[in-house]
């Protein structure tokens, strides 16, 4: 579906969530987020990413069946009414077998399928894309972090082939904000080219993150210049798809950057 290498994708955050750190309860009403995603994809929207429990620095924790309750109506009404594909943002296998039922395209897994032992084989089943983002407990690393990102990113790669997920539906994701310091992820934006070697699209995800507020200041929301930033630094470094909330502003950016780099 994707062609990577020609153009930088945009993914549209849509949380469904009442506590996600940028908008958290803005959109938990279906109809709402359902015009909310509409209006990502007139920006310019790729693909819609919904997110049914936050993953911020301190979030409540939310059964799978809750999650389920949370996405399964946006989804059908958004299939029914859009087409650009959707992810589903989520660790729990038992959320994104529901929502591959239903004919969602990736599954986005901010654990990487190292979480739920059963994610890599529901992917693989119903023959999904997934994004596998590098997490951790702690910011401690025993040896230097690009290579320790490798090493988990290689080993959930090897757990998803042979699930049976197809190589060409892997795209990894350095993990910009879980279980990092602030320096260890401004060293991991300034070294992203490195993955390239892993031989994978790479999914940037920055938008409004406080990494970015340790810098610049201010509430997430005013934090849409600094992320369209990391959006131009991610293409300079081989990034292919970057995961936002403001769309027009990072397309715009996503294209002169598309013009200068990719030619």
């Amino acid at each position: 579906m994707f062609e990577y290498g020609k153009k930088t994708y945009i993914m549209g955050i849509l949380n469904v969530t009442p506590d996600s750190f940028s908008d958290g309860g803005n959109y938990t009403n279906v109809e709402i987020a359902v015009k909310h995603a509409k209006e990502m994809i007139e920006e310019g929207a790729d693909i819609i990413d919904i997110g049914g429990e936050s993953t911020r620095p301190g979030h409540k924790f939310v059964s799978a069946d809750e999650e389920i309750e949370r996405i399964v109506p946006v989804i059908k009404t958004l299939k029914n009414s859009i087409n650009v594909p959707i992810s589903i943002d989520t660790y729990k296998s038992q959320v994104a077998e529901e929502a591959l039922k239903l004919g969602v395209y990736m599954v986005n897994d901010v654990w990487g399928l190292t979480y739920d032992e059963n994610m890599a084989n529901v992917i693989g089943k119903y023959d999904a894309s997934v994004c596998i983002m590098h997490n951790q407990e702690g910011t401690d690393y025993d040896k230097d972090i690009m290579e320790s990102i490798k090493e988990f990113l290689k080993n959930s790669i090897d757990k998803a082939l042979k699930a049976g997920v197809k190589k060409e539906k892997i795209v990894l994701d350095p993990g910009i904000g879980f279980g990092k310091t602030f320096e260890q992820n401004l060293e991991v934006l300034r070294r992203l080219n490195e993955l390239k070697t892993l031989g994978y699209p790479i999914l940037l995800g920055t938008s409004r993150k406080s990494v970015l507020g340790n810098i610049v200041g201010g509430e997430p929301k005013e934090r849409v210049e600094a992320t369209v930033a990391t959006t131009v630094c991610g293409i300079r470094d081989g990034v292919e798809i970057v995961r936002v909330h403001d769309i027009k502003e990072n397309l715009q950016a996503a294209k002169i950057a598309d013009r200068i780099y990719r030619g």
